[in-house]
């Protein structure tokens, strides 16, 4: 099956429809996170379906909570001021890339592809540089104010917020099973925002596309 065959889907991408789908993916997943962020208790969770739910938590790294300070001697606030900076140099690499994608004519599942992955970059970088100086502290016993009196860090010291949670397995695992038996099993266990969702879709659709989104020329 030649899945390339699927790549013009994506034709129709040019600037004024690349700003648009950036600017639709900030305002959902900006709306989303100020909702959660200021209507739950941290760590509540309200069950969609038994395999969904929405969980609010917040994440101080990259990547599935990674921490830079996990694996370099740095401080915890060392280690978010440099994943703050380095995300701002990978979202300005990212922005240049999609402006000279739509400059070059590039294909549109490239333009599509960098711009949804640009979108959600730029969604949790605003996190990362403003929300810990427009919110207070959340807590299991207190629900997080906007421009409190009282912020919970500072400018490039924000947390991302993240929601959507899908325990798609949720099981222990039977006793038969050699070294594992008896240990409780959860797929899926990351849990991510709209932001995310873009990124990873958007390197979903450049690796499927692969061929088509990067001549030979290129």
């Amino acid at each position: 099956m030649n899945i390339e065959k699927y790549a013009n889907y994506f034709s129709f991408m040019n600037k004024k429809k690349a700003l648009i789908i950036i600017f639709a993916v900030l305002v959902i997943d900006q709306i989303s996170k100020i909702y959660i962020k200021t209507n739950f208790f941290y760590q509540e969770s309200v069950e969609v379906f038994s395999w969904f739910k929405i969980l609010f938590i917040e994440n101080e790294g990259a990547a599935w909570g990674t921490k830079i300070s996990d694996f370099v001697p740095v401080s915890e606030k060392a280690a978010k001021l440099i994943l703050t900076l380095f995300r701002l140099v990978a979202i300005s690499a990212i922005g240049y890339w999609l402006w000279d994608s739509i400059k070059k004519q590039a294909p549109g599942v490239l333009i599509f592809s960098v711009t949804l992955i640009f979108s959600g970059a730029v969604g949790n970088i605003i996190d990362s540089l403003f929300y810990g100086l427009i919110f207070d502290q959340s807590s299991t016993m207190h629900i997080a104010s906007i421009f409190a009196d009282e912020s919970y860090s500072g400018l490039f010291y924000g947390k991302v917020v993240d929601m959507f949670y899908f325990p798609l397995i949720d099981t222990v695992l039977p006793d038969w099973m050699p070294f594992v038996g008896g240990n409780h099993f959860r797929f899926f266990e990351p849990v991510f925002n709209v932001a995310d969702t873009c990124i990873s879709f958007g390197v979903f659709v450049l690796i499927l596309f692969n061929k088509t989104a990067f001549s030979q020329e290129d």
